[in-house]
């Protein structure tokens, strides 16, 4: 059988740097299993994966992006992963050693996240959140991680609060009427490779800013 050409390894005519190539929106089930934790938590997740691609490279080898992270899921199948950000670290570090001419991966991913919380009538619901996760990895071991939350919640119009304020003569104290919005918020922070933060926390963070939470179901 003929040898047939690798055209990813091929040089390339134009000699430019890509600062990223790879593949978007690959969705898979990732397993997780919280410190001290009893029960694995499922998240419907979707990855995007990159790496740079150096002048002297034609093109980038994308199947094995999808290849590895497959094989990371079904690791974490098995044994479960500590965080979203932990599944991205070890992603990302595949990526350079399978791309062995990136200096450089980054690895996103958001996935579905329920949280249990009790409604003004006192019962017990699950309420959805997005967990959002970020891992930059250089070749040489420096890693960078982003992790996030986002959350939905109402909060008092201040716009219509100062016009009517100022309309009725009120002092900055006084309660006055005004609107609500629904609105969807997200926090986003960086912190070291080795650093790890629950989401959870940051889920009561932006709630905490919200005038009020929203609720499944409203009814008098």
């Amino acid at each position: 059988m003929k040898n047939l050409p690798d055209v990813q390894s091929a040089l390339s005519n134009l000699r430019y740097r890509l600062t990223r190539v790879g593949v978007k929106g690959v969705k898979k089930i990732v397993y997780v299993k919280r410190p001290g934790a009893k029960e694995i938590i499922v998240l419907p997740t979707t990855i995007d994966l990159f790496v740079d691609l150096p002048a002297t490279q034609k093109g980038s080898h994308m199947s094995r992006n999808v290849e590895l992270t497959e094989e990371i899921v079904e690791t974490s199948r098995k044994k479960p992963v500590r965080d979203l950000e932990s599944f991205c670290a070890e992603v990302a570090k595949a990526l350079l050693d399978r791309h062995e001419y990136a200096s450089f991966a980054e690895v996103r991913a958001t996935a579905d996240y329920f949280m249990e919380r009790e409604n003004p009538f006192g019962r017990k619901e699950e309420q959805p959140y997005k967990l959002i996760a970020e891992v930059r990895a250089e070749r040489g071991g420096k890693i960078r991680k982003l992790i996030g939350v986002e959350a939905i919640g109402m909060t008092a119009c201040p716009c219509a609060m100062e016009v009517v304020r100022a309309i009725k003569g009120k002092e900055a104290d006084d309660i006055v009427p005004t609107h609500n919005q629904r609105n969807r918020s997200t926090l986003i922070i960086e912190v070291p490779g080795d650093y790890f933060i629950e989401a959870n926390d940051l889920i009561d963070i932006v709630e905490k800013a919200f005038s009020s939470p929203t609720y499944g179901i409203l009814k008098r």
